[in-house]
């Protein structure tokens, strides 16, 4: 599979397939009239997710982009070529970016058969940082610490 993390949303969006259905969320008298939650399907690889918090159907359908985004990121492994310079982690869940750090940050564990110490050592960074880029996100958290359990390592504590 292509690498997804570096197109841009309509070049990603045209992998993908949109729906859009009435969903749970907020509504008042217009519940159940408008079709405002969206489901965004990448079809390569067959990921899928929702938003439906909006009313606007703009608003969920740019959610679900950016779960979308970190979904790929967090599931879809890629070639992790060693950086010559530190990787920067201080970097917003919200940043449009940060899908593209995580996806990187995966690809170097999963290379690193999920070896924190190893990870860092490629990414440039101390270990103790990368164990605070983990564990800031729940998702990563739990997907690193599922990765080392089917390995045989310990979990991340």
């Amino acid at each position: 599979m292509a690498n997804t993390r570096r197109l841009s949303d309509e070049q990603l969006l045209a992998q993908c397939r949109f729906e859009a259905f009435r969903g749970p969320g907020p509504g008042g008298q217009k519940k159940n009239k408008t079709s405002s939650a969206v489901r965004i399907t990448h079809i390569p690889s067959g990921i899928s997710v929702i938003a439906g918090e909006s009313r606007s159907q703009h608003q969920n359908r740019a959610a679900a982009l950016v779960r979308l985004r970190n979904r790929l990121a967090l599931e879809i492994r890629e070639n992790f070529i060693k950086r010559t310079s530190a990787i920067d982690l201080d970097i917003s869940l919200r940043n449009s970016e940060y899908p593209t750090i995580l996806g990187e940050v995966m690809d170097a564990m999963a290379q690193n058969q999920w070896s924190v110490s190893q990870a860092a050592k490629d990414l440039k960074i101390t270990t103790a940082r990368l164990i605070r880029f983990l564990h800031a996100n729940e998702k990563l958290w739990t997907a690193v610490n599922d990765q080392r359990r089917q390995t045989g390592l310990k979990m991340l504590g």
